[in-house]
């Protein structure tokens, strides 16, 4: 078991460490690959980040939990990704060009060509507080799992993360990242199916499984007791709250900035292709892990239910297929972790700071500090991988989702009110979870909602000078200002 772990571990690393030959030195290769990643490299990237240790630990623990109502989940998760991605992914990736920005914050804050500094500024500091939050909650994740496979403290499994992502991020910047996202992908799926099919013949089948499932009550119910409204409204509200959790990939800085290494923005629906297809199957088949987990396991007052995977695994498969299924953990952890520390390292050298770092040491040096931070915030961690992924994740949307809308919808909003919206959407889901609302809708609804209602006298004018430039303002919106130059120069004052 520990032999297969490493030599996928060690594998992973050498993948890693091989991009430093491909490694350009300068800040742009660092952050963007130069913007010359192929579109399936794209794809199995965003899959890997995006399907980190919240899909392995969080969402199979969510579903042991919950049961059925946990499809609606991936469900509203998927199609709300879709959905964003028709809008945002092309777009971002043209301003990323025409911008000539390494950062997320940094084409958000430059989409139009003028320098806004202060909103760039706000940007990076939101970014960097919660995404370092999120890449805690991902070692975690890893050292959880080898807790329960090895019997080691869970602050080793935390430290060996740090170290790994260190080494490939030190290597070789986001390029590194990608090519280990893509064989995580691989390992990641590979390891979930096996599981799935063990898991599955071990029950005697899916219709012997099923009916397992049916003997817990309230397990098959597809909508949980809880919700805030009775009767079809609470149902519409709570997979429109999950909608919205998908939609808030478009506000995650560390998946986006995959999209922005593309090699052309030609080559997007390609990339989506490949990010979907892939997303798809891994989500379904974490999900069904998930409902075989409850009934092999049972349901334990004392279990821990983010620990059902490796608790599930080490009891149906032989050593060997254990270490792949670590491996997959340690894959998926990893493959997000890198990002959200570059992305961190990005925010400090080119939003916050005054003066942009080019120097490739002091880069890789930042990253090495937001790395052990991350390792600092995991130690110390209290809360689930689910609730620190949710957290960290609807912040971050209820911040950038509105602004960068209302960017790709060419409503051009004056610094000031950006400014406002990100405010107002951060501290709308911030109170909104305070207030213990997050179990019945997902706070990043009302806080992306707020946001957009705040930049809405953007829209209304954008839609007002198309429509004026059209010719479609009836005369009765013209301004009266122009009405009465009119008069006077046809002489009839």
């Amino acid at each position: 078991m520990i032999a297969s772990f490493l030599i996928f571990l060690a594998m992973f690393t050498l993948i890693g460490l091989s991009s430093a030959f491909k490694s350009r030195g300068s800040r742009h290769d660092y952050y963007l690959a130069d913007s010359s990643v192929a579109p399936w490299l794209v794809g199995l990237s965003a899959v890997a980040t995006n399907n980190s240790g919240y899909m392995f630990i969080g969402v199979i623990g969510y579903t042991y939990v919950t049961g059925f109502a946990a499809f609606w989940l991936m469900f509203g998760w998927i199609a709300g990704d879709f959905l964003g991605s028709l809008l945002v992914h092309g777009r971002l990736r043209a301003a990323t060009e025409r911008t000539g920005e390494v950062s997320y914050a940094g084409v958000l804050a430059n989409w139009y060509g003028s320098s806004n500094d202060r909103l760039q500024r706000v940007i990076g500091a939101i970014s960097l507080l919660f995404l370092l939050a999120y890449a805690g909650a991902q070692l975690v994740a890893g050292s959880k799992a080898l807790h329960v496979l090895f019997g080691w403290p869970e602050s080793t499994g935390a430290i060996l993360g740090a170290i790994l992502v260190t080494l490939y991020c030190f290597a070789g910047g986001i390029r590194a990242s990608i090519w280990t996202d893509a064989a995580q992908s691989m390992v990641m799926i590979v390891a979930m199916a096996v599981l799935f099919y063990v898991a599955t013949d071990a029950m005697g089948g899916l219709t012997a499984s099923l009916s397992s499932m049916r003997a817990i009550p309230g397990f098959t119910d597809w909508f949980p007791d809880d919700l805030l409204l009775p009767g079809f409204g609470g149902m519409v509200l709570f997979v429109l709250g999950w909608m919205f959790a998908g939609l808030s990939v478009i506000a995650q800085p560390h998946v986006m900035v995959r999209f922005m290494t593309l090699d052309s923005s030609g080559h997007m629906r390609r990339a989506r292709i490949w990010y979907y297809l892939w997303f798809t199957a891994f989500y379904s088949l974490a999900t069904f892990v998930g409902l075989l987990s409850r009934i092999y396991l049972g349901d334990t007052a004392s279990f821990d239910a983010e620990l059902a995977l490796p608790a599930m695994s080490l009891e149906l498969l032989p050593p060997a297929l254990v270490g792949l299924i670590l491996a997959g953990v340690f894959a998926a952890t990893m493959s997000t972790a890198d990002s959200l520390v570059l992305s961190c390292s990005a925010a400090i050298t080119h939003d916050l700071l005054p003066h942009r770092i080019e120097r490739t040491i002091v880069i890789k040096g930042t990253t090495i500090v937001i790395t052990l931070s991350a390792l600092g915030l995991a130690l110390i961690n209290s809360q689930s991988v689910f609730s620190l992924v949710i957290m960290a994740w609807s912040a971050l949307a209820s911040a950038f989702a509105p602004l960068l809308l209302a960017l790709c919808l060419n409503w051009k909003p004056s610094q000031g009110l950006s400014l406002c919206a990100v405010a107002t959407g951060l501290g709308t889901a911030l109170v909104w979870r305070w207030l213990g609302l997050e179990h019945y809708i997902y706070e990043g609804l009302p806080g992306i909602m707020a946001g957009l209602v705040v930049l809405s006298p953007a829209g209304l004018r954008c839609a007002l000078e198309s429509w004026k430039n059209e010719g479609a303002l009836p005369p009765q919106a013209v301004p009266l200002s122009d009405s009465r130059q009119g008069l006077q120069g046809s002489g009839n004052d």
